[in-house]
């Protein structure tokens, strides 16, 4: 495994409150030989990373949080270039989830050269890439809650049970399980990347790994008049949502519309990632690596 010749990094300095600019990552990058290329006002970070492939870079990379870091991961995945994470956002999940010191960016430059390289599966919503989830339904208040991170799908409970009242507007979804059941009007969708691990110890409620081939479903029901809202988790290869008008979606993050048919699936061992040879979050081990005997 070569290091690559002419790594491109694209540095947000406003993601996580100017966490790259504090923590002077561009400098940084440039001092390793990187290109480094810092947002400005009005720039398109998908057409940036294009123009950087056809100017002949071999590897991208992305600081910034996990909406931009799907938007480059998508164009390293599409041309076949090593994809690496390095964590400026606010929450850093998918960084957290790679095995990468969610709070040490300088040090996950060390990607770019002495890296190691290992292939994790990406999602997919109607052709959209995306590295977490996508949210659907009366999502906000769940996926910005700080216990989200640390899913258990008690969490999840309590925040639908929190913003669902009597009147409340549930969108007119509808989609089949795993063994045929039918959900109609879920309160909250949310589809993500390989399945988080709910309630597991020692999970911090993140993803064992990151390369298992298969998409994480968690549905929470409709309202139930005083009875909480039930809920319903499984893994599936594919799934599809239907709706009778544009779906308001939350992909990795980011406010999308999404035109039904949703159609989700997962890509396996689709991007390549470089992640630092040193480091990484203690007691996580980098994706596509063996788990420890139990």
């Amino acid at each position: 495994m070569s290091e690559p010749g002419r790594p491109v990094l694209f540095v947000n300095p406003k993601s996580g409150g100017g966490r790259a600019v504090r923590g002077r990552v561009a400098e940084l990058a440039r001092e390793r030989g990187i290109e480094a290329v810092e947002l400005g006002p009005g720039q398109e970070l998908a057409a940036l990373a294009e123009e950087a492939v056809r100017k002949g870079a071999d590897a991208l990379g992305m600081a910034g949080g996990d909406g931009s870091l799907g938007i480059v991961a998508a164009a390293a995945q599409a041309h076949g270039l090593p994809f690496v994470c390095v964590p400026t956002g606010t929450r850093n999940h998918f960084a957290r989830d790679l095995g990468v010191d969610p709070d040490d960016p300088a040090g996950a430059l060390e990607a770019f050269g002495d890296g190691v390289e290992r292939r994790i599966d990406v999602g997919s919503v109607n052709d959209r890439l995306f590295l977490n989830c996508v949210s659907l339904g009366i999502y906000a208040e769940a996926v910005h809650k700080a216990a989200y991170r640390d899913a258990k799908l008690r969490t999840l409970l309590s925040t639908a049970r929190a913003v669902l009242g009597p009147g409340a507007e549930v969108p007119e979804l509808r989609l089949l399980d795993d063994v045929g059941g039918e959900h109609r009007r879920p309160a909250i969708v949310l589809v993500s990347n390989n399945p988080y691990a709910l309630g597991r110890p020692g999970s911090h409620g993140g993803r064992p790994r990151l390369d298992g081939g298969r998409l994480g479903v968690i549905v929470i029901g409709p309202p139930a008049g005083a009875a909480p809202p039930s809920g319903r988790a499984w893994s599936a290869t594919s799934l599809e949502v239907s709706a009778p008008a544009s779906v308001p979606a939350g992909l990795d993050g980011e406010a999308v519309e999404l035109t039904p048919p949703l159609r989700f699936s997962v890509r396996p061992r689709a991007l390549l990632v470089r992640t630092p040879r040193r480091g990484g979050v203690r007691g996580r081990r980098r994706p596509g690596a063996p788990e420890s005997p139990r």
